[in-house]
């Protein structure tokens, strides 16, 4: 296997990193014809819809006095995808991302690469190279025993998640087939059960249920003991049933997760066939950093002085 060790860039300029068998980089080209034909069929991408879709949604951004974002096509459609060109929904769900930053303050702010380095770093987080068999992007987080919060607060953790999916929101192939969470409860100590508080959860699951603006299409949660579960069960009775469907259990049965999510996807290390060596953390940051100027672009979009708070 190959062992990255540096961001290389294309004839392009585009940064990557190579694994020798396999690349990381932002799709940020129009999907393939096979996700187009997808989006036509599951999400009403069609001329006939879309084309006023994108009328009317930005004429509903327009008429908010108090919020800044951009207008142009290829932002509405962001934000129409995942709610299957409902303009109205669309602005619903647009509105509540960007009520993020107002509601809960710092855990929602300053989503840019160097506000988290300390999170790469840390090694927590895993972005695969390879989609799975439906095109969905793959994330892993390890929240186990490997995660200390002392050097990786949670608060900071939430942030970079929050990072990942802003990138996936670029990526015309991520709106159309969504994406998948792989997370890591390996070794999960007692002490670190405290970190989720009510309150985070509530914010998380107001985050993932309310405002995400990508396809969260499954969690799988592999390597959970007693202890898990314990949390889990606290927390239930507030996930809704659309995503307690999408949430799946594996233990250290990657047979199970494998039947999930095809082997090529995935590392050796849950089960997978996949011939490349995932990045270091630090990598994965330097790769990050290189959309630096975006991130920090897109943190000026939202809520202008003078919104009242939407509660």
């Amino acid at each position: 296997m190959v062992k990255a060790d540096s961001v290389q860039y294309d004839d392009n300029k585009v940064p990557y990193i190579d694994l020798g068998t396999a690349v990381i980089r932002m799709e940020k080209e129009e999907a393939p014809e096979w996700a187009l034909e997808k989006a036509r069929e599951e999400l009403r991408e069609l001329p006939e819809i879309m084309e006023p879709a994108i009328k009317k949604l930005r004429e509903l951004i327009e008429d908010e006095k108090y919020l800044k974002l951009p207008l142009d096509d290829e932002y509405m459609k962001m934000f129409l995808r995942p709610c299957h060109y409902y303009p109205e929904s669309a602005l619903n769900r647009l509105k509540n991302f960007y009520n993020m930053k107002a509601k809960y303050g710092a855990p929602c702010s300053d989503i840019v690469p160097s506000k988290v380095r300390n999170v790469f770093e840390e090694d927590l987080l895993s972005l695969f190279p390879n989609r799975d068999q439906h095109g969905r992007r793959i994330l892993a987080i390890e929240a186990g025993k490997k995660w200390k919060p002392s050097r990786a607060p949670l608060i900071d953790l939430f942030r970079t998640i929050q990072l990942t999916v802003l990138g996936s929101m670029a990526e015309p192939l991520s709106q159309i087939c969504g994406a998948i969470v792989i997370i890591d409860m390996e070794g999960l100590p007692m002490s670190h059960v405290m970190q989720f508080t009510p309150s985070f959860a509530a914010m998380l699951l107001d985050y993932v249920q309310e405002c995400i603006c990508v396809r969260l299409k499954a969690v799988h949660i592999v390597n959970n003991s007693y202890i898990f579960n314990m949390l889990f069960a606290i927390f239930k009775p507030f996930i809704r049933e659309k995503l307690r469907k999408r949430i799946f259990f594996h233990g250290k049965d990657f047979k199970s997760l494998a039947s999930h999510i095809d082997k090529a996807s995935l590392p050796v290390k849950y089960g997978g066939t996949g011939t490349w060596e995932l990045p270091s953390g630090k990598l994965l940051y330097d790769f990050f950093e290189c959309y630096s100027a975006d991130y920090q672009l897109a943190d000026t979009y939202g809520f202008t002085e003078g919104y009242q708070l939407k509660k």
